[in-house]
């Protein structure tokens, strides 16, 4: 009988490549892909040649996919568009909608592989997502916008590791020693140090403007509105406060942010949009992550159209839009949605 093939994203790091080798030892034939998406000086060269060191030990196939072009035009191109709109974008989960768990389906698809598996940490029945094992790893967050119709596809053998565990294991692996000691790899895969940096090689971000209050009045200065997020609370000057002031709003037309106190920051209630979830729910009781490293907030929700309205328990701060809002069922990921 021949052994059921899986299509592996692989990185050169530490993660992807364990994923690699666990599905293998579960009988699997292992295909890799390694997927070129920025256009980062000479780090593609270096992880592939990794990858490829890789797939020769484990005696396997490893492709080139480059895949540059799409993640310009629908993850990149996202990222700098919504910070010129004073919004807070989060790449990430758009990547793994689009890219992760879009492109690499279509390629799987190209060479006639039904399964599909990746290093990240959560776990997958089929029909569901799950918070993982390791919950300062989980990354369940990230994929609230995935497809659902993709899910019963997909295989993430890190769920019930601890990372730990993982490097511990790597170490012990030849070919992996000197991955298993190389810097964790960066959140967002274009950002080197800052935002900043990123957005400066498309536009102007120093471009001094006028900090004012929830009324409209003018109270200081800031260094230009693309260097703050909501909640920011530095960086910025405010005449004659005596209380620490936070970004409470982005007003890019007119190159203002609004600042205020830190109660003005809370939310007790918000939309959101492009509603993802992986079952047919209309009205119900959940918790929500608002932000990747927040608590999840009980709330109750109810689809209205093309949109959801979510009111909080508890009130949360900071509240972003086009930040993610993520949906659980104790550890299970019901779905999500972009913040109004």
């Amino acid at each position: 009988m021949d052994k059921q093939k899986v299509l592996v994203g692989m990185s050169g790091g530490v993660d992807s490549t364990v994923t690699a080798i666990l599905l293998q030892k579960e009988g699997y034939e292992v295909v890799g892909v390694y997927m070129k998406l920025h256009h980062k000086p000479g780090y593609h060269e270096e992880n592939y040649t990794k990858v490829q060191k890789v797939g020769k030990y484990l005696g396997i196939k490893v492709h080139f996919h480059d895949l540059s072009k799409a993640f310009d035009e629908e993850v990149y191109s996202y990222f700098v568009e919504s910070y010129k709109k004073g919004l807070t974008p989060n790449p990430c989960v758009v990547c793994n909608r689009t890219i992760k768990f879009g492109k690499m389906i279509d390629f799987a698809d190209s060479l006639g592989i039904e399964k599909v598996a990746t290093g990240h940490y959560l776990k997958c029945d089929g029909k569901n997502f799950y918070a993982a094992k390791d919950s300062s790893k989980d990354q369940s967050y990230f994929l609230c916008e995935v497809r659902k119709e993709v899910l019963p596809r997909l295989l993430f053998p890190l769920g019930d590791w601890i990372k730990e565990d993982v490097k511990a294991y790597a170490a012990n692996i030849e070919v992996l020693q000197e991955i298993a000691t190389q810097k964790e790899s960066s959140e967002i895969c274009f950002v080197e140090n800052s935002y900043d940096e990123v957005l400066a090689q498309h536009m102007n971000i120093d471009m001094p403007g006028e900090t004012v209050d929830t009324e409209g009045n003018v109270v200081g200065t800031h260094k230009g509105y693309m260097h703050y997020t909501i909640g920011k609370r530095r960086g910025f000057f405010v005449n004659g406060a005596h209380d620490p002031h936070f970004v409470l709003k982005i007003q890019p037309e007119k190159n203002q942010i609004v600042v205020g106190t830190r109660e003005k920051l809370e939310e007790n209630s918000f939309e959101v949009k492009n509603i993802n979830l992986f079952e047919d729910l209309k009205s119900f009781k959940c918790t929500v992550k608002v932000r990747y490293r927040t608590e999840a907030v009980p709330c109750g929700i109810s689809i209205e159209g093309e949109r959801a309205k979510v009111v909080l328990d508890e009130p949360v701060f900071g509240l972003a839009p086009e930040q993610i809002a993520a949906f659980y069922e104790g550890d299970r990921l019901l779905g999500g949605g972009v913040i109004c």
